[in-house]
Formats: structure tokens, sequence, C-alpha cells
């Protein structure tokens, strides 16, 4: 069945590829008369209000790849773009206000939607997350173009960027991740209600790198928690690192070079806040960086894991006898449940950035538990940054044969 979808639909891989080069188009500035504000509501109401940000036309989305004439084949709705904010709960269960895009296709029937996980937005690329439809972003540009296929798009910031932009983002943490894209989700359809917006009862899920690690939390969580108001319909996480306790140990284990180690750190000072360990850098990691790191948390750090953490920290996660430590991590793992909705795992057999054997793992595991509709899908020779393009086109097949 996938080898006849994969076919209809590599043209749209193709152009998607093609986007990720291009320039958005240019997006009509914020229009006043359309920011509505929803009164405080019941417990079940999250959105707090919505700005129109774009009105992308058929011509303008076809016309963000110059000499790709498919893509005005493949687009088939103009777009209307939305800025949301609504009320969730931060790391510490405080209630803040997060934000959001949605995309919403001018269309006459009733559509699915699709919620969308950004990856990792390194520091200075605040700008890019969803809400600010930014020219260059992926919600600008491939997102856009899956969404005018016929998908009413719920794409969160996350905490720490958009509205909630002075919290701290709390990287790489399983359950935050989960509990904001849900709301987001929530708000949509509420959205959708308030405005007349016609969609139907499909939920589809779908991210790369954090956002497939985003996603896994968020298709656990819908099913654990909102499985009649929020069903998950199907679900493509791609590359994400679910097997957390591992890949720790797959670090602090490793010989060669890791060009990723400024972006574990990242996740340790997010489980040392969330989980408060309140562990010192010295803890962690050894002089120079400790003090470096402290004084710059995203400054520059080696590629070799033996020059950057320090044997106490290497000791007690490869021992296991630090059991704060190791809660924290294991709090994290997604690899090993069972889900019950269609779930499709796409990972590069190269990726030295998320290595492939998180993707293993969960499928072995969730197979193991008696999960019938997860499927593996390696994409061979891939590293973490070439994959994108195959997974955008398997993960796009994959959600279209359920979207009928």
């Amino acid at each position: 069945m996938l080898r006849s979808i994969f076919s209809k639909t590599r043209a749209l891989g193709l152009a998607m590829f093609a986007l990720l080069a291009a320039p958005a188009c240019k997006t009509n500035s914020p229009d006043p008369a359309a920011t509505t504000e929803t009164a405080p509501g019941t417990d079940s109401s999250v959105l707090v209000g919505s700005t129109l940000v774009a009105q992308v036309s058929t011509a303008e989305l076809a016309g963000r790849a110059p000499g790709v004439p498919l893509v005005a084949s493949l687009v088939k709705y103009p777009l209307k773009v939305y800025r949301l904010t609504y009320r969730t709960l931060n790391t510490d269960g405080q209630a803040v206000t997060a934000s959001g895009a949605v995309l919403v296709p001018t269309a006459p029937t009733a559509l699915p939607l699709l919620s969308y996980q950004h990856g990792t937005l390194t520091p200075g690329s605040e700008s890019q997350a969803p809400s600010y439809y930014a020219q260059g972003s992926d919600v600008a540009t491939v997102v856009s173009v899956l969404a005018s296929t016929g998908y009413v798009v719920s794409a969160p910031d996350y905490i720490g960027y958009g509205a909630s932009k002075a919290l701290p983002h709390p990287y790489e943490h399983a359950a935050s991740l989960a509990s904001t894209s849900a709301d987001m989700l929530r708000a949509a359809r509420e959205f959708c209600q308030q405005q007349s917006v016609q969609v139907n009862q499909k939920n589809f899920l779908l991210g790369y790198s954090e956002g497939g690690f985003a996603t896994m939390a968020l298709h656990k969580l819908l099913e654990e928690k909102y499985a009649s108001t929020l069903p998950v319909t199907a679900s493509a996480p791609g590359a994400g690192a679910y097997h957390k306790t591992a890949f720790a140990r797959y670090i602090l284990q490793s010989t060669q070079p890791l060009s990723f180690l400024s972006t574990y750190v990242w996740v340790l000072r997010t489980y040392d806040r969330v989980y408060t360990l309140n562990r010192p850098y010295s803890f962690y990691y050894q002089e120079p960086y400790a003090t470096r790191l402290q004084a710059d948390p995203f400054g520059a750090v080696p590629s070799q894991q033996s020059e950057l953490f320090a044997s106490g920290f290497r000791q007690a996660v490869l021992s296991d006898n630090d059991t704060a430590l190791n809660n924290a991590l294991a709090a994290n793992d997604l690899y090993d449940w069972k889900p019950t909705a269609p779930l499709a795992l796409f990972h590069g057999t190269a990726d030295d950035y998320v290595p492939f054997f998180n993707s293993q793992d969960a499928y072995d595991a969730m197979r193991k538990r008696g999960a019938s509709q997860v499927e593996l899908h390696p994409i061979q020779g891939g590293n973490h940054f070439t994959s994108a393009t195959a997974y955008t086109l398997g993960a796009y097949a994959f959600i279209s044969q359920y979207n009928k």
C-alpha cells in the first residue's frame, strides 16, 4: 500500500526539498480587526486569543519554489495563518500563556487536524518559532505546502518561545513537550469551533528530531488522557531520542568525536532544573568547562566526551548508582509503551546526532508489548540532516493512508 502512496507523493517530497532552501512568501501584516480574545470560560477552555498573521494564496504557495512547476499541482487550497495564545502548564505545574500557529486551508469540506512539532531551535533562532510565521521557517515553507494539501495544522511554539519566551525552554523534557502540544491542539480545535472552520475528528502527528521526541510524547499522552476527545489517527515521529537512558550510556562510553555534545549539555541543564537535582556544574563537567558553562550555558564544548564530562557523573550514569539522576533520565524514556493508533518510526541508519538505535529500540519494545500497528522505516545511509527530506516524504505517505 505504501508503495502506491509513495509514487503519488514523490513529487511532494521533491517540491518540499526545494522549498527547504527557498525563501518563504511575504506575509500580510497583522490585522488588528482580526484579533480576538476569549472570555475566561470553563475548565475545558484553553484558548486565550487569536490573531491573523498571514493570508497566502495558492499562487504564492506555488511561487515559493521557482523552477518546480509540480508545486502548482500539489498546492490545493489557499491558507489563513493565525497566531494563537492559550493556557498550559509549565514544568513546575504553574499556569502560563503559550503560543503557536494554526494554518487553516480555505476548503469546502471538513479537514483533519495535524499537530506539527518543530525541531530544535538553537539560541538566537527564537524568530523561527511557528507563531512568527517567519520567512524561511519550516512552518512558512514545507509545513504550509503540506497544510495546503488538506490539513488544518496546529504548530506549538513550546514553552520558551513566542508568548512564553521569557521562560527557559524545557529542552527534551517529554512531559511538558507533550502537554504543551496537546493544549495547543485543544486550542486549535476550540478556535476552529469559534470561527466555524470545518474540521473532522481525525488527528495526525508529525515532527522530526526534538519534534520527533515531542511527537512520541504527545502520542503517548493523547492515548492516556485524551483518547475520547483527541484520538490519535496516526503519527509519524522522526529521528527522536526516545531511549534516553541508553543514549546517556552511549555518550559516556563513546570514544569517537560527537558533534552534538552542546545540545546534550542543554538536556542535562533542563533535567537538573526540572527534577530539582541542583547539582553544581562541577558534578557534570571537568574544568575548564564547568566554569565556562556556568558563565555561558551555550558556550563551546569539546567533541570528545572524555574531555567534557566529570568522572563522577560518568560513573553515576554507567553504574546506575545515582537514583535521582537516573530517575530523571528514565522519566524521559519514550521507547517502551504500547501505542494503539498506527505509528511509523523514521530514522536515518547513519544518524550520528541521534543514533538509529533509539527508533530500533522503540520498535522492538512496542512490538514485544503487542503493538501491531507500529512500523520501522530505516532511511538507509541517511544522517540526521540528510534524512529530513526522506522523512517528510515518508511521513506524508504514511498519514495519507489514514486520511480518507
